[in-house]
């Protein structure tokens, strides 16, 4: 009788911990291609797994840009915040996430560098643009394909609903059934000279 009523506690404390804290349970680290936890506020360049192209805005100046893919050296940096704050700077996979480019914003009210979902007439869609609010725009970071180094990155539109995932459509991030793997590069790395894999 001891013994099943051991049991029986422990899994509803196991219950309880994974109810109450979910990242606790499944909280692996997003990584750069050096290995590193990628940590909230630090810059990165989202690259391309398969060439030399990372993402980047219509024009370096931010001004209710659309996010594209251009060559590497053309790359803006991006900084990821958890929606939830935490006392833990890591960036987990499937933490609902904030992004926000690293650079400067036109005079215009309302302009912010954080991502947002629009509708896209290019991309017969909706794409990835800046002008968001925070926690408003959920993004999220997951393994691509196993244990390869490379991850997919997701747009959730609450917490209540599935994640769509982001594609390369007509060199823009965007809602696609197609992911596009990608990896993450510190932006203090020697990014120009960086071969993707």
């Amino acid at each position: 009788m001891k013994i099943t009523g051991f049991v029986v506690l422990s899994f509803l404390l196991f219950a309880l911990s994974a109810t109450s804290f979910p990242e606790a349970v499944h909280a692996t680290a997003v990584l750069d291609v050096f290995g590193s936890e990628l940590t909230a506020g630090a810059s990165y360049f989202i690259g391309a797994a398969s060439n030399d192209f990372a993402v980047s805005a219509t024009s370096s100046i931010i001004c209710n840009s659309d996010v594209l893919l251009s060559p590497m050296s053309n790359g803006l940096p991006v900084t990821f915040s958890p929606v939830v704050t935490s006392d833990n700077s890591v960036i987990h996979e499937d933490s609902y996430l904030n992004v926000d480019f690293v650079a400067p914003t036109c005079r215009m009210a309302g302009v912010t560098t954080m991502w947002k979902m629009e509708f896209r007439a290019i991309v017969r869609g909706f794409a990835v643009t800046t002008g968001g609010v925070d926690r408003m725009n959920r993004f999220k970071i997951t393994k691509y394909g196993g244990d390869n180094g490379f991850y997919q990155l997701s747009y959730c539109p609450d917490s209540e609903s599935s994640c769509d995932l982001l594609g390369n459509v007509v060199n823009r991030l965007a809602l696609s059934s197609v992911p596009f793997p990608v990896v993450f590069v510190p932006s203090t790395a020697p990014h120009l000279e960086y071969k993707m894999m």
